[in-house]
C-alpha cells in the first residue's frame, strides 16, 4: 500500500490553523465595504491597462494546473509499472524522466507566471501612488491640518502598497485554486468516479475540523491581543521617564505592581487557552490525514479483491489519494475567498476615499498673471470658518498699499495667521475677497500667486538635506552668486562660510542640527532667493533670544525694503516700524493706526501692550542693567 500520505501544503504547525487571514475582526465587520458595480468598475479600470498581461498570467495558471495532475498520474503509472508481471526497467525509466521533465516544465512555467504577476502588481502600484501623491499635492491646506499625518503616510504606503498582495495574492489565486480544483476534480471522476466520491466525501472531515478549531483560537488570539496591549500601555506610561517620577512621587509602586500582575495573569490564562484549543486538535487532524488514504485505500482495494472491477489498478488508487490531498488547500483557500475579498475592497475603499476628496483650491479655468508692479493687498468684507458653526474672521476689511509694511496685532486666537493664509489661497474665504493688485486672488494663476508670495513663519521647516539644497528649492536654477548674495542679505553667509562643509552642511531632520535663529535666517534666505513681490512674516522671532532677533531683524528689514509687506509680531522693535497696525480682535479689525496713535486712542491696544509687549520690554531692559557685585 506504500507510506502513508504527509501533511497537505499548509497544514505543518499551528501557524497555518486559523489566525486573521479566515476571518473578519469585529472592527471589519461594522466597516465591511458596500459592493456595488460602480466600485467594481473602478478596480477593474485599474487593471484595464495591463489586461494582456493578464491573459499570459491565465495561460499561464491553465497550464500550471493542467501540469499539476502528472506527478499524481505519473507515481500511480510508476506504482502500476513496479507491481506488474512485466516490470519493465525502460518503462519505468520513461516515465521517471517524464515526471522529471513535467516538474521542470512546471517551476518554470510557474517562474514566468510569478514574473509577470510581479511586474503587473507593481506597475499598478506604482500608477496608484502616482495619482495619489499628485492628488494629495493639490489637497487644500485644511486637509493637512485636519488629517491625521500618520493617516496620510498609511494610504500612501500601506495600502497602496496591499494592493500588490491584492493582484499578485488573491485574484492569481483565486483563478489557480478554481482551475486547480476543477481540474483534479475532473480527472478524480475520470480515474474512478466510485473512489471519487469516497474522496470527496472524506475532504470536508479534513477541512471542517481545521476551520472550527482555527475561529476558536482566532477569537482566544484577540482576546490575548488586547491584555497584551494593555500591558503595553501600562508599561509605557509608568516606565517612562515622566510616568515613573509620577508614580515615586505619589508613591503608587505597589498599586502599579498589583495592577500589572492582574493584568499579567489574565493575558497568561488566556494565552494558555488559546494554545491548548489546538492540541487535542492536532491529534484528530493527523488520525484524519491518516484515515483519508486508509478509507480511499479500502474502497478500492474492496472493488479489486471483491471482483468488482478487474480494470481498477493500484496505481488508479494511488492517483485518486494523491489528488484529494492536492484539493485540500485550493478547497480551504475558496472558502476564505469571502474575507480575502472583503478585505481587498476595503484596501481599495481606503484608498477611493482619499482620491474622492474634492480639491478645492484649484486654478479657475482662465488663469489670470496680471502685472505685480503695484503689489497692493485689499481685503473686502472677509468672512471664514474652518467649521460652519464657528466663524474665525467676521467681516475684515483692510488694504495695504503697495511697498508699505503694516502689521497685525491681536491675542492668540483672534485668527492673525488665518488673514494671512489667505493672500496666498492656502484658504479661500466664505463670503467677500482678497485682492492683489486689484485682482481677485481666485481669478489667479495659482502657481504665479504663490511665486510672488513670500512667507516666513516662527516654524521653520527645512528639509533633511544641505544647506545649498534647501536654498535651491526656492530656485532651482540660481547660480552661486545669487545664493551668496541671498545669505549676506539674511545675515547667515558668514555662518556657513565658517562650517566645515559649508553649503554643503546637512541640517538634519527638519533642520534640527542648526540652533532656531540659523534655520530661521537659512528661511530668510531661501525667500530672498525666491524674489517675491509680496513679503508675509509670520511671528517670525517671537521665540528667539535677543541676538538671533537682532540679526534676523536686520535680514528682515533688508528684505522688506520696497516690498508689500504684511507681519504678524510679538515683536515691539517690528510693531513700531510698520506703516499702519491693525489690532484684531474676535475676527474682526477694530483699530488701524501708528503705534502712539493707537496706544493714545485705543484700548485694546493699549491692554494688549501692557499684557503682551510691555513683559518684553521690561525683560530687554533688565537684561540690560548692570549686575550687582
Amino acid at each position: 500500500m506504500g507510506p502513508m500520505m504527509p501533511p497537505p501544503p499548509g497544514m505543518r504547525g499551528p501557524m497555518h490553523l486559523g489566525g486573521p487571514r479566515g476571518f473578519l475582526t469585529e472592527e471589519e465587520k461594522k466597516k465591511q465595504p458596500q459592493i456595488t458595480k460602480g466600485l467594481i468598475l473602478r478596480i477593474l479600470g485599474y487593471l484595464k491597462p495591463y489586461r494582456w498581461h493578464f491573459l499570459l498570467v491565465f495561460a499561464a495558471l491553465v497550464i500550471s494546473a493542467v501540469l499539476g495532475l502528472f506527478p499524481s498520474v505519473v507515481t500511480g503509472r510508476i506504482v502500476d509499472t513496479i507491481i506488474s508481471d512485466s516490470r519493465s526497467m525502460a518503462l519505468l525509466l520513461r516515465l521517471v524522466v517524464l515526471a522529471f521533465v513535467i516538474l521542470a516544465a512546471s517551476q518554470i512555467i510557474s517562474v514566468l507566471e510569478q514574473y509577470i504577476n510581479s511586474w503587473i502588481s507593481q506597475k499598478i502600484i506604482y500608477d496608484m501612488r502616482n495619482e495619489m501623491y499628485d492628488h494629495l499635492q493639490r489637497m487644500p491646506h485644511s486637509f493637512f491640518t485636519n488629517e491625521k499625518q500618520g493617516d496620510i503616510i498609511t494610504r500612501m504606503n500601506s495600502d497602496i502598497n496591499g494592493v500588490s498582495t491584492v493582484i499578485s495574492g488573491m485574484l492569481t489565486s483565486i483563478v489557480s485554486n478554481i482551475l486547480t480544483v476543477g481540474v483534479s476534480v475532473f480527472y478524480l471522476f475520470y480515474t474512478d468516479w466510485r473512489l471519487a466520491i469516497v474522496g470527496l466525501v472524506v475532504l470536508p472531515l479534513m477541512i471542517i475540523p481545521t476551520r472550527n478549531v482555527s475561529r476558536r483560537r482566532w477569537t482566544l488570539a484577540g482576546e490575548a491581543q488586547e491584555k497584551h496591549d494593555e500591558l503595553n500601555q501600562q508599561i509605557n506610561e509608568t516606565l517612562s521617564v515622566s510616568g515613573s517620577m509620577l508614580v515615586k512621587l505619589f508613591t503608587k509602586e505597589k498599586t502599579e505592581y498589583e495592577n500589572f500582575k492582574k493584568l499579567n495573569d489574565e493575558a497568561t490564562k488566556i494565552t494558555i487557552r488559546e494554545r491548548r484549543a489546538g492540541s487535542w486538535f492536532h491529534v484528530m487532524l493527523g488520525m484524519f490525514i491518516q484515515i483519508a488514504p486508509l478509507l480511499i485505500y479500502f474502497a478500492g482495494g474492496f472493488l479489486i479483491i471483491g471482483g468488482f472491477d478487474s480494470g481498477l489498478t493500484v496505481g488508479d488508487i494511488t492517483i485518486v489519494v494523491a489528488l484529494v490531498n492536492r484539493l485540500y488547500q485550493p478547497v480551504r483557500s475558496l472558502l476564505d475567498l469571502q474575507v480575502d475579498f472583503i478585505r481587498s475592497l476595503a484596501l481599495f475603499s481606503r484608498i477611493f476615499e482619499y482620491l474622492d476628496r474634492s480639491c478645492e483650491i484649484e486654478n479657475p479655468e482662465n488663469p489670470l498673471m496680471p502685472d505685480l508692479s503695484d503689489s497692493s493687498v485689499e481685503f473686502c468684507d472677509v468672512k471664514f470658518s474652518y467649521e460652519p458653526t464657528k466663524e474665525i474672521l467676521r467681516g475684515i476689511s483692510f488694504n495695504v498699499p503697495n511697498g508699505k509694511m503694516y502689521a497685525i496685532v491681536g491675542t492668540s486666537g483672534a485668527g492673525k495667521s488665518t488673514v494671512i493664509g489667505l493672500i496666498p489661497r492656502l484658504y479661500d474665504t466664505v463670503s467677500g475677497c482678497v485682492r492683489v493688485a486689484g485682482t481677485d486672488v481666485r481669478q489667479f494663476d495659482l502657481s504665479y500667486l504663490r511665486k510672488n508670495i513670500g512667507i516666513v513663519t516662527q516654524d521653520t521647516y527645512l528639509f533633511n538635506g544641505t544647506i545649498m539644497e534647501n536654498l535651491l528649492y526656492a530656485k532651482p536654477e540660481a547660480t552661486l552668486a545669487e545664493i551668496e548674495n541671498a545669505c549676506r542679505v539674511a545675515n547667515i553667509y558668514d555662518f556657513i562660510n565658517g562650517l566645515p562643509q559649508k553649503f554643503d552642511t546637512v541640517v538634519g531632520n527638519r533642520g534640527l542640527k542648526l540652533s532656531g535663529g540659523e534655520k530661521q535666517r537659512v528661511s530668510i534666505a531661501r525667500v530672498v532667493l525666491k524674489n517675491p513681490k509680496i513679503l508675509i512674516l509670520d511671528e517670525a522671532t517671537s521665540s528667539l533670544d535677543s541676538v538671533s532677533e537682532s540679526l534676523i531683524q536686520s535680514a528682515l528689514n533688508n528684505i522688506m525694503q520696497g516690498r508689500t509687506s504684511i507681519v504678524i509680531a510679538h515683536r515691539l522693535s517690528t510693531v513700531i516700524a510698520a506703516d499702519r497696525i491693525m489690532l484684531l480682535e474676535n475676527g474682526k479689525i477694530t483699530e488701524t493706526g501708528t503705534h502712539d496713535e493707537l496706544l493714545g486712542e485705543s484700548e485694546g491696544y493699549r491692554r494688549l501692550y501692557e499684557t503682551q509687549f510691555r513683559k518684553v520690554i521690561d525683560y530687554e531692559n533688565s537684561k540690560k542693567m548692570p549686575q550687582k557685585p
